[in-house]
């Protein structure tokens, strides 16, 4: 699969601010804050692995589709396809609630 393949999309979700497209391999792709963060790519590879211990009972599926890292000013969205692990960093647009 190529580059643009992997990516393709990507670059068109709103306020995302970088991306990683992950194998067991290492990184296949990234761009924006997350070029060439194999840091961030083994976190959040390390969580993907944790989380997908917790298998239900007579399942051979990852018991997950998607996980959500929010901090105080952006969201990891770590997403599992086809045995490859999209990361998308996104502004974080939570507003404080109005008081009326």
């Amino acid at each position: 699969m190529t580059t643009a393949a992997l990516t393709a999309g990507l670059e068109r979700i709103p306020d995302q601010l970088g991306y990683l497209v992950i194998s067991e391999d290492g990184v296949l792709a990234s761009a924006g804050e997350l070029e060439n963060d194999e840091h961030t790519a083994g976190v959040m590879m390390q969580m993907v692995r944790t989380a997908s211990r917790f298998m239900l009972s007579g399942s051979a599926d990852i018991p997950f589709k998607r996980m959500s890292v929010i901090l105080d000013d952006f969201v990891y969205t770590v997403t599992v396809s086809a045995q490859k692990v999209f990361v998308v960093k996104r502004q974080q647009n939570q507003r404080e609630p109005v008081n009326v």
